[in-house]
C-alpha cells in the first residue's frame, strides 16, 4: 500500500493552468487512449469479488489511506476514480500526480509515453487557442439554434415529411436536435453576421466557405436535414447533413475538419451510448445517423456511428473504451460486408484478451433502420443475438467463392490464413484463432461420406458397440493420467514383491516422476530401504513407516494384482524384464507428451504439414516404446519352420531331454560293460 498523504488534506493544484501550454484537444486525446484501470492497477490489488472487469467497474483498498476493505472505486469507462473513505477523486492524470509526486506536465508526459503519443512542443499561445475553441463552440450552438428554427418554416415542409416517414415525431426531433439548412446560399452566414459573429469564426467553425469568385462566403450546408454531432463531453463540434435533392452529388455531407472537429476521432451519439453501456446495454456500431436514431428509439440506447468514413483505429479504441466487445451492425449489401471485412483487418493487430468485435450483418438490401421498421425491436434483437465473431468473417473472406481442388490452392489458403493470423500480436489470441481456423479447415477438406447408409458411419463398417464392462473400465472412465499412475503402481508393486531387484533399478526408481502422492511416498520409502532383500521384511517396514493403507491402495487395482511379475513371485527374471519395459514405457510416454505440448506451444497459429510430421513422430516414439522391450526380450523363439515356440516350454522340453539322456546313460553303465 502506498504511504501517500491524504489528498483531501493537501491544497488543490491547478491542472488547467499548468496544462495551458498544451495544444487544444491533446488532453482529451490522452484520456481517450489511457485505461485508468491499467494506470491504477500498478498501485493497488483489485478486489476480484467486488470488481467487474468486463464493465470496467473495479474496486480495491485505497492507495491514499490505510484500510482493509475495498472502498476505492474506478470507473474505467468514464475515466474517474473515487474513494468512499478519504474522498480522493480524479482521473488518470491526477492519479499519477498524487502517486508519483510529480507535477501536471510530468504526469502528462508519463501517460503520453505509455499511450504512444508524442509530447507536443510547448505552445505559449495555448490559452489563446483554448479561448478560441470556446468561441467556436458558441458559434456552433448559435448555428444549431438557427437550423432548429428553420425546420419549422415552409421551406422545410419536404424535410418534415421525410422525417415523419422515417418515424421521427416532435419529441424525437427535439431529443436529437435535428435541424434544417434552407436552400439559399447565405442564410446562415447572414444570420450569424447579423448577430455580430466575426467572419473568421464562422469560417473556422466550418459553417461557411470562401468564394473563389470574390463574392461573400457561402453556407456549407444547403437544403439538407442536419444532425448535430457532439463529442464525449457533450460539446457541439460538427454537423452531418442529409441532402433533400436526389440529384445532389453527396447524399450525406459532414462538416469539414476544424479546430473542434476531427472526424476520425469522434463518434455520433458517443456520450449517451457510453452511459447506456455502463448500464449493461450492448454497444452497437451502425453505419449512419438514421440507423443510430432508429436503434435508440427501439430501445437499443448504446448505439453509435462513425462520421461518414470507415472506422478508424482511433475510433476502434474509443469503442473498446466504452465496451469490450462492440457489435458491428452493418448493411447486408456488398458494401456493408466489404466494410466489415476491412474492419477485421484493422482490428486484428489490436486484439487483446476480452477485447474483440462481433458482427451482426443485416439481411440483403436492409440496414438496421429497415429491419426495425419491418420487424420491430424483436427482429433486431434476434440479429444481434446471432452476431458472429471475427474469426468467422476472416474465414469467409478467405474461402468465399474459391475452389480448393488442388494441393496448390489449399497451400495458398494456408498461406493467406497464416499471414492474417500472424498479424495478431497477443500470442494467446493468436493460438486460439489458429485452433478455430484448423477446425474450419478440417471441416472444409475432410472427404465426403459415402451415400447409401444413414447415420455417422454410412458407407463404412460401424465399429462394434462397446460393452458395459468396457465402458466401466478404469482405463476408460478414469482421469487422463490414470494410465501413468497405473504403470507407476505396477513398478512399485513389482519392486516390493521382488526386493532383490531394488539395487539394480535404484537409479531408474530415483528418476521416476510420480504423479500420485501415495506413489511418491512409497518411492521415497523404497529408496530408504534398499538394504532389505526379503519381501516380508520390506512390507513390514513400509507398513510401519507409511501405514497399511498405502500398501492396500497400491495393490488394490486389479491390473496391479494380476500383473505377471507380481503374480509370479518366484520368477525374478520375468520381474526384471517387466520392470525394464514398464519404466521405458513410462519415460517414453511422458517424453512424447512433452514433445506434443511444446509443439503446440510453438505453433500458436495455423497447423501445417511440418507440425503434423512433428506430432506424428512423437506419437510413433510412444508406440515404439510399447513394443521395444517385447521385441528385445521376447517370450518366444522361432523354430526352423518359422513357428513360434514358447521360451518356457522350450526350456522345459530341453530339461526333459537332458533327464531322458541321463536316465539312458545310467542304465547302460560304463562304456564297454554293456
Amino acid at each position: 500500500m502506498l504511504a501517500a498523504a491524504d489528498p483531501s488534506t493537501r491544497p488543490a493544484r491547478a491542472p488547467i493552468l499548468e496544462g495551458m501550454s498544451l495544444p487544444p484537444g491533446f488532453i482529451d486525446e490522452l484520456r481517450n487512449r489511457t485505461s485508468l484501470t491499467q494506470v491504477v492497477g500498478r498501485k493497488v490489488v483489485w478486489d476480484t469479488r467486488k470488481s467487474n472487469q468486463g464493465k470496467g467497474d473495479m474496486w480495491a483498498p485505497c492507495p491514499f489511506h490505510q484500510e482493509k476493505t475495498a472502498s476505492f472505486h474506478v470507473d474505467d469507462r468514464k475515466g474517474y476514480y473515487y474513494c468512499f473513505g478519504c474522498h480522493a477523486k480524479g482521473d488518470a492524470i491526477s492519479f499519477v500526480r498524487e502517486t508519483e509526486n510529480v507535477g501536471f506536465m510530468e504526469a502528462v508526459e508519463i501517460l503520453a509515453r505509455e499511450a504512444g503519443m508524442e509530447m507536443p512542443a510547448r505552445d505559449p499561445r495555448a490559452q489563446e487557442k483554448a479561448d478560441r475553441r470556446t468561441q467556436l463552440a458558441e458559434v456552433m450552438e448559435q448555428a444549431q439554434r438557427y437550423y432548429r428554427m428553420q425546420l419549422q418554416t415552409a421551406a422545410a415542409s419536404e424535410a418534415r415529411a421525410y422525417l415523419d416517414r422515417r418515424g421521427l415525431d416532435a419529441d424525437a426531433l427535439k431529443r436529437w436536435e435535428i435541424g434544417f439548412a434552407p436552400p439559399g446560399w447565405q442564410g446562415l452566414w447572414t444570420h450569424l453576421r447579423g448577430n455580430g459573429v466575426a467572419e473568421d469564426l464562422i469560417l473556422a467553425a466550418g459553417l461557411a466557405r470562401t468564394s473563389d469568385k470574390g463574392r461573400e462566403p457561402y453556407d456549407v450546408f444547403r437544403n439538407r436535414i442536419l444532425f448535430p454531432i457532439r463529442d464525449a463531453r457533450g460539446r457541439l463540434i460538427a454537423f452531418g447533413g442529409r441532402a433533400m435533392d436526389p440529384d445532389d452529388n453527396a447524399k450525406y455531407l459532414n462538416s469539414p475538419e476544424t479546430e473542434l472537429f476531427d472526424k476520425g476521432r469522434n463518434l455520433y451519439n458517443h456520450a449517451p451510448a457510453r452511459a447506456a453501456a455502463g448500464k449493461d446495454q450492448p454497444l452497437i456500431v451502425a453505419e449512419g445517423y438514421m440507423d443510430v436514431i432508429a436503434l435508440v428509439q427501439a430501445g437499443f440506447t448504446g448505439a453509435v456511428a462513425p462520421l461518414g468514413t470507415a472506422i478508424t483505429e482511433d475510433q476502434l479504441r474509443l469503442l473498446w473504451r466504452i465496451h469490450p466487445e462492440p457489435i458491428v451492425a452493418l448493411d447486408g449489401d456488398k458494401a456493408g460486408i466489404g466494410a466489415a471485412r476491412r474492419l477485421v483487418d484493422l482490428a486484428l493487430p489490436l486484439l487483446e484478451a476480452g477485447q474483440s468485435l462481433r458482427f451482426a450483418l443485416m439481411p440483403p438490401g436492409q440496414d438496421p433502420d429497415d429491419v426495425i421498421r419491418a420487424g420491430g425491436a424483436g427482429a433486431m434483437d434476434k440479429l444481434l443475438s446471432q452476431a458472429r465473431p471475427m474469426v468467422q468473417l476472416l474465414w469467409e473472406r478467405e474461402t468465399e467463392g474459391r475452389n480448393f481442388d488442388s494441393p496448390e490452392r489449399k497451400a495458398a489458403l494456408d498461406r493467406d490464413l497464416r499471414a492474417a493470423i500472424g498479424r495478431i500480436k497477443d500470442p494467446t489470441i493468436r493460438r486460439h484463432y489458429g485452433d478455430e481456423i484448423n477446425r474450419l479447415r478440417w471441416a472444409l477438406f475432410r472427404p465426403p461420406r459415402a451415400a447409401g447408409r444413414k447415420g455417422p458411419w454410412r458407407g463404412r463398417v460401424a465399429p462394434e458397440a462397446p460393452r458395459p464392462t468396457t465402458r466401466a473400465s478404469p482405463l476408460v472412465a478414469a482421469p487422463p493420467r490414470y494410465e501413468e499412475a497405473l504403470r507407476e503402481a505396477v513398478i512399485l508393486a513389482t519392486l516390493i514383491t521382488h526386493p532383490a531387484l531394488l539395487g539394480e533399478f535404484e537409479g531408474a526408481l530415483e528418476r521416476m516422476e510420480c504423479s500420485d502422492p501415495t506413489h511418491a511416498r512409497l518411492q521415497a520409502a523404497l529408496l530408504r530401504h534398499l538394504h532389505l532383500a526379503d519381501a516380508h521384511a520390506l512390507r513390514a517396514a513400509l507398513s510401519e513407516e507409511l501405514g497399511t493403507d498405502a500398501l492396500e491402495k497400491l495393490f488394490a487395482p486389479s491390473h496391479v494384482r494380476i500383473a505377471p511379475p507380481i503374480r509370479d513371485r518366484a520368477d525374478t527374471e520375468k520381474a526384471r524384464n517387466c520392470l525394464a519395459e514398464e519404466l521405458d514405457k513410462l519415460a517414453t510416454a511422458r517424453g512424447a507428451a512433452r514433445e506434443i505440448e511444446e509443439a503446440m506451444h510453438d505453433l500458436q497459429g495455423l497447423a501445417d504439414e511440418g507440425l503434423t510430421w512433428r506430432l506424428g513422430q512423437a506419437a510413433e516414439a510412444r508406440n515404439r516404446s510399447g513394443r521395444a522391450d517385447r521385441t528385445e526380450q521376447p517370450d518366444y523363439d522361432l523354430g526352423p519352420n518359422g513357428a513360434r515356440i514358447s521360451r518356457d516350454e522350450r526350456d522345459a522340453f530341453a530339461r526333459l531331454l537332458e533327464q531322458i539322456e541321463y536316465d539312458r546313460a545310467g542304465r547302460r553303465g560304463p562304456r564297454g560293460e554293456g
